[in-house]
């Protein structure tokens, strides 16, 4: 953590302070006379600076040791952990149900001869396999920060959704070519109520791991669990499909095997669409617009903020983190401004969902446009 003030010396004893995040922190302290003012950074995602020409007080600073912050790093660190291990877990689960499901799926896809069947099992074990990639970026996300990496690793859960999205393109490449051989290539499908039985199967194993990822994807936070979770729903009503194809071919039509094949090929591609555009965004640094403006609407409120601008966010993982510009009064000393900023910090944790960390900029209202083409 780099720490650095400057301080000027004024007649007016007038302060402000500037907080930069992510690990480090400058501060501006104007004092009476000749004082010279030194600024420190704290681990709350805001720097702020203390003027001796107006030291702080006594009772702020024991106030200051004191209070709990609910945003501190030690708690932010125990969440990050915390959401990780469920992640973990639920991927673990998941991978089981999903893996058992496609295993009982290959066992009648060689009773049954059915390509219809032996795409959708293929399309399973792939959804199994997607497991391993996130899970392996949980695991990366909850290793601490370091000097190289300063903000962790959180964000090899966006590497891993382009593996993923590979995994899903590479399922339905091997689906489309089992199809399109069957049809050149005929072979009678035997015993339709063991193949109707096993889209049923397929259809429970997945939406059982649909719900389970959903909900705890939406609980920590994590976009590509969650859109793991539609992608195995998605995938129960293709196993649905596989249930189609066996009456088609009960009812004397054949071919109806196959080209079930082709739509369930079909059907992964429009997963692989709307996974590769999620994917896209994330490492595009995307964000919910209207996350963005409850940000603004919550720093406006915080009293004694006169204007907010440069609100930028993006995703670590599946945590977010922010950073913003808050004007306030030219009359406020080096000590408020600090309170401010931390004050505002705490409301916009506390406020907008899945944020774990706000570095916050203080500037004068009057003035800072002069300093800043400067």
């Amino acid at each position: 953590m780099r720490e650095h003030g400057d301080g000027h010396g004024h007649g007016h004893g007038h302060g402000h302070g500037h907080g930069h995040g992510h690990g480090h922190g400058h501060g501006h302290g104007h004092g009476h006379g000749h004082g010279h003012g030194h600024g420190h950074g704290h681990g709350h995602g805001h720097g702020h600076g203390h003027g001796h020409g107006k030291p702080a007080t006594w009772r702020h600073r024991v106030k200051h040791l004191l209070a709990p912050h609910s945003h501190d790093s030690a708690d932010r660190l125990d969440t990050a952990l915390e959401t990780s291990q469920r992640g973990i877990r639920a991927l673990t689960w998941s991978f089981a149900a999903l893996f058992g499901t496609a295993v009982i799926q290959l066992a009648l896809v060689v009773v049954t001869g059915s390509v219809a069947l032996l795409g959708d099992t293929i399309h399973n074990f792939a959804d199994a396999l997607t497991a391993l990639p996130l899970g392996i970026a949980f695991a990366l996300g909850r290793r601490a920060a370091t000097r190289r990496y300063t903000y962790g690793l959180g964000r090899a859960e966006d590497l891993a959704g382009v593996v993923v999205v590979l995994i899903i393109a590479g399922s339905a490449a091997l689906a489309a070519y089992e199809a399109i051989d069957r049809l050149l290539h005929p072979h009678p499908v035997q015993q339709l109520w063991v193949l109707a039985a096993a889209g049923a199967v397929g259809f429970a194993g997945n939406e059982l791991v649909a719900r389970y990822r959903i909900t705890v994807g939406r609980e920590i936070g994590s976009a590509a669990l969650v859109a793991d979770g539609l992608h195995a729903r998605t995938d129960g009503f293709t196993s649905l499909a596989v249930v189609l194809g066996a009456a088609g071919v009960a009812l004397g039509f054949p071919a109806a095997d196959p080209v079930i094949g082709l739509l369930i090929t079909v059907a992964i591609l429009f997963v692989l669409r709307d996974a590769a555009k999620e994917v896209f965004r994330r490492l595009m640094d995307a964000v919910d617009p209207a996350t963005v403006e409850l940000a603004e609407q919550t720093a406006a409120a915080v009293p004694g903020v006169e204007g907010v601008r440069e609100v930028r966010m993006r995703w670590i993982g599946h945590c977010l983190r922010a950073e913003l510009a808050v004007q306030v009064g030219n009359t406020l000393t080096v000590e408020q401004a600090h309170e401010l900023a931390h004050n505002l910090e705490h409301r916009l944790i506390t406020t907008v969902p899945r944020l774990t960390a706000a570095a916050v900029h203080v500037e004068p209202a009057i003035g800072a446009e002069a300093a800043h083409l400067g």
